[in-house]
């Protein structure tokens, strides 16, 4: 169909084939016939840009929407989507597609709708309860990991974290590579236990210092990462947090990566 094709493009079917495990057999035989994965994925990527609740999915696609959540939650059980993403990520580097010299870090916060885990009252936000995506891209705004805490946690508490999570990326010519350039971070990252991270891993830190650097040069270096942002809010699904499992959301947040990179392939 026209639109599973363009919600799911070739290139990106080819690489999740790579990443999506085989379907489970009965051994008994007999059963309903299976959804197709291209259609079941179609679905959940419309499910992710739209917003749109499961069982609102249109029937168009083939599969319901409770057959649509239940492969969703089966492949998010096995990490499909970080899969996924760090598949696309190694596509990319093995392209010239993607930009080491420098990287950036942020955060977004998301209200949450329901409570579950992986949330926690928002100081910013009146108390409210909600997540916070923890976002580190390459220099033209390309994700390459990302994370998701309470809404209380420092953002200063997941740049460690982000770092080490770079996986080992495939490069035009040479070994895989994780360390980028330079770090771009606003203050509230600057923190010695950060800078002193940084120099044992001997990348050079760009963050602004508290009290000294003015916030209006903040943005030369960094507004790539806030362009990111701006595409992560077109995935309706992560505008607010709709799932009680802290999983779920990371997982449309992984979706969410992979798609934007994919978008670069696909130029």
């Amino acid at each position: 169909m026209l639109i599973v094709e363009r919600l799911v493009p070739d290139e990106f079917w080819e690489l999740f084939q790579l990443v999506v495990p085989a379907a489970p057999t009965r051994p008994q035989g007999g059963g309903r016939r299976r959804y197709g994965d291209r259609e079941v994925l179609a679905a959940i990527v419309f499910v992710a840009t739209s917003g749109c609740t499961w069982p609102q999915l249109p029937p168009c696609f083939g599969p319901s929407g409770p057959t649509a959540h239940r492969r969703f939650a089966e492949w998010s059980k096995a990490r499909v989507w970080a899969k996924l993403h760090r598949v696309v990520l190694d596509e990319l580097g093995a392209r010239g597609e993607l930009d080491w010299s420098r990287r950036a870090v942020d955060s977004v916060n998301m209200r949450a709708l329901k409570r579950g885990t992986c949330d926690s009252p928002n100081p910013v936000d009146r108390g409210k309860y909600g997540s916070k995506i923890h976002l580190l891209t390459e220099r033209t705004g390309l994700p390459l990991s990302l994370a998701i805490s309470g809404a209380n946690v420092h953002d200063s508490q997941a740049l460690i974290p982000l770092t080490d999570a770079i996986p080992p990326i495939r490069s035009r010519r040479g070994p895989r590579r994780r360390r980028p350039g330079k770090l771009h971070g606003d203050k509230a990252y600057d923190h010695r236990f950060i800078r002193a991270y940084l120099r044992r891993r001997q990348i050079p830190a760009r963050i602004a210092r508290r009290g000294v650097d003015s916030s209006q040069r903040l943005g030369r270096h960094r507004w790539v990462i806030e362009r990111t942002v701006a595409w992560l809010s077109g995935f309706r699904r992560l505008h607010r947090r709709y799932e009680r499992k802290g999983e779920h959301f990371a997982a449309f947040a992984s979706i969410a990566a992979a798609v934007i990179c994919l978008r670069r392939i696909a130029k």
